[in-house]
């Protein structure tokens, strides 16, 4: 009988703990964009006390020249120690005409890389191209897709090289643009380490309805998507950006989306877009204080 009683309290504590230990790889993703690092270079305080209110675990920080290498080693050394990953961000439509801008990026990367501590390293790499703001999308999509995907294709080789994660923005609809046999979307999915979908909506409905081919894509590859959401005023329509609504009812409606994609592991989490909006919002900063 101490025998079998054993054994039941032996697989109890395995299923406790595999419950557990999921639990832990569930949790998910709080990410936001960060297009000003100005805003740490004047109070960079400020910014992460934000950061911790929010409970952000990943930002996306805009990779500035201008600003010098040891203030983004300082912050990524501060967001390391309070356990936020840094992404570095960086993207723009022209980058699809000559990839100059892209191999910008991964130059000053490796300046960085050749003085930054193991503390001070960046977790992946965020890019924001958005080709379909060219002029060449609406005069030659097929060769706009195709210089955006050899963009993509090389910026992931030099993530790879560095041992970084390679993530882009995508918006919803690139599901509709056809690729092959396929959509864009798919092509994204399949060669990236992961994408945020810009599901810019303000009700978790739309928000679950937009995305969930991409899950079903993400399924398919291994992949993850992190949902992202806009809360600046926009031109696209009062139901594109939680700008008009309050903060208690974004989190509301994210809460539902978080719950309904629990137990679907090509959902990684939430982003929202971005600091300084959000910021904003909450009456944490103003143009006024930035500038000073």
């Amino acid at each position: 009988m101490k025998k079998i009683v054993g054994i039941i309290a032996f697989l109890f504590a395995l299923v406790v703990g595999g419950v557990y230990l999921f639990a832990q790889e569930r949790q998910t993703v709080r990410a936001t964009w960060l297009w000003n690092p100005w805003l740490f270079v004047k109070d960079e305080d400020r910014v992460f006390s934000f950061l911790q209110e929010k409970q952000v675990s990943d930002v996306y920080v805009q990779i500035d020249e201008e600003i010098p290498i040891d203030t983004y080693r300082q912050f990524v050394r501060r967001a390391t120690e309070k356990g936020i990953r840094v992404y570095a961000l960086d993207g723009a439509p022209n980058w699809i005409e000559s990839g100059e801008g892209m191999e910008r990026l991964f130059e000053w990367l490796t300046k960085y890389e050749s003085v930054a501590e193991k503390n001070e390293k960046f977790f992946g790499v965020h890019l924001d191209v958005e080709p379909y703001l060219h002029a060449w999308w609406r005069t030659n999509e097929e060769g706009a897709i195709a210089s955006y995907q050899t963009v993509l294709q090389r910026a992931r080789e030099l993530a790879k090289e560095r041992s970084l994660r390679f993530e882009v923005d995508i918006p919803f609809w690139f599901d509709r643009v056809r690729y092959g046999n396929s959509n864009l979307a798919e092509w994204v999915i399949a060669n990236t380490d992961g994408v945020t979908m810009m599901a810019y909506r303000d009700q978790a409905r739309d928000i679950m309805n937009i995305v969930k081919k991409e899950m079903q894509i993400a399924k398919k590859y291994g992949k993850q998507i992190v949902v992202g959401v806009e809360t600046g005023q926009v031109d696209e329509g009062d139901d594109v950006s939680f700008f008009e609504e309050d903060e208690t009812y974004m989190n509301e409606q994210l809460a539902i989306v978080q719950k309904h994609y629990a137990r679907t592991k090509s959902f990684s989490g939430i982003a929202v877009h971005h600091v300084e909006q959000w910021m904003n919002r909450n009456g944490k900063t103003s143009e006024g204080e930035i500038d000073e």
